[in-house]
């Protein structure tokens, strides 16, 4: 039997490791935030081990014989999340497709063509045997082309106590400030803080997911592989076995981004661009967006010390918010096409394409397109002076 690919990676990486975290001690005063790609300050020597090992897993370069494909679209993780450090976002763009039923208010994910993402390469293999990648099928009337998310911070985001967001939500609007938001759901009906929609409940359903339809990898949750355009893998076309990575590398693979610290703010010395920045994070509250960009929200208890009652500078409620018809895109389960989990703003000055799919190249174009549940929020934008937008626009950058 093949060793999995996991174990091909974790046998060469661990001497590595411990010479790394032997000797290590944890910060007295650990601060939440540090530069992109470190893991959380705080952690102590079997965290930061599993760290190390989970990112290892993360940059090794997959190959078919050892499970990748026989679709994917990548073929390691960080090919995706490679900007500016490992666990960042890429110009990489996935294609999503599923079909809309608005009288039913209903998404057909298109289980029964290998479900929403559309993989865009296939292995020699499986196009020896006359496969090549998916093809968008005619009947899929919501689509988007998406780009990677950051994972930065997440397992402090995974940590925040279901009901504390079901604070912030309010589905009926019944204050009547046109905000409603609500927690996305999966499939199953389970409220989630992941992905796009917040349809993934944790972290480990995050990595799964991510696996399968990225990387083509059958889990142990899923051990299978996936249909090409509804078609059944032919015999022959997958020489590895299933499941193509085991329990213990998607766990470390959790690990390492639930470790991973988000980035801290830019910081300004004293004078006009630091007096400037704190009069746009005024601003910021003041046209309505920290009603959905919520500032902080903290993690609840947690053996693991770094993420236990941690304040987390996040700027986003995570739930479900309608944005109207300029941004809509693929529907989810529970969710339209218009409808969106609150982005998290921390790390928003690494970037240079904004929204979920990049069509906006300035964080004025991003806010412009701010409808629905937004839209008073950006005429507030709109009609605040040119000097005022520079200082909100600063804040931004300063994230």
């Amino acid at each position: 039997m093949r060793p999995s690919f996991s174990r091909l990676v974790l046998g060469a990486a661990g001497l590595l490791i411990a010479s790394l975290v032997s000797g290590c001690e944890a910060p007295a005063d650990p601060a939440v935030a540090t530069r992109p790609g470190d893991p959380l300050p705080g952690l102590g020597d079997a965290e930061t081990g599993r760290f190390l090992l989970g990112k290892a897993v993360f940059e090794r370069l997959a190959t078919e014989e050892e499970g990748l494909g026989p679709l994917f679209n990548a073929a390691r993780c960080s090919s995706c999340h490679e900007d500016p450090t490992s666990g960042g976002t890429s110009a990489v763009r996935v294609a999503k497709a599923a079909i809309w039923e608005p009288a039913e208010g209903r998404c057909d994910l298109l289980q029964d063509q290998g479900g929403d993402n559309f993989q865009s390469s296939a292995t020699e293999l499986l196009q020896r045997h006359g496969m090549g990648p998916e093809v968008i099928p005619p009947e899929a009337n919501s689509r988007a082309s998406v780009l990677a998310p950051t994972l930065y911070g997440l397992g402090l985001v995974e940590g925040i106590p279901a009901s504390v967001l079901q604070e912030f939500a309010d589905p009926e609007d019944r204050d009547g400030d046109g905000v409603s938001g609500r927690l996305g759901v999966d499939e199953t009906g389970t409220p989630g803080r992941f992905g796009r929609k917040g349809e993934v409940p944790s972290l480990r359903g995050f990595v799964d997911t991510a696996l399968r339809f990225e990387l083509g990898f059958s889990t142990p949750d899923h051990p299978w592989e996936e249909p090409v355009n509804g078609t059944p893998v032919p015999p022959g076309a997958d020489p590895m076995g299933e499941p193509e990575i085991d329990d213990r590398g998607i766990d470390l693979l959790a690990d390492y981004i639930r470790y991973l610290a988000p980035p801290a703010r830019r910081r300004y010395e004293a004078g006009p661009i630091r007096d400037s920045v704190a009069a746009g994070e005024v601003l910021f509250g003041e046209v309505g967006c920290s009603d959905c960009h919520t500032p902080a929200l903290k993690t609840g208890r947690s053996e693991v010390s770094a993420l236990s009652r941690v304040d987390v500078p996040l700027y986003s409620d995570l739930l479900l918010h309608d944005l109207g018809p300029e941004l809509a895109g693929v529907c989810g389960p529970g969710a339209a096409p218009t409808e969106h989990r609150t982005a998290r703003l921390w790390g928003l000055g690494l970037r240079t394409e904004y929204l979920h799919d990049g069509r906006a190249g300035t964080l004025e174009e991003a806010v412009s397109l701010h409808g629905g549940e937004a839209a008073a929020s950006r005429a507030a934008f709109d009609g605040l002076a040119t000097d005022d937008r520079r200082r909100l626009i600063r804040f931004l950058e300063s994230l």
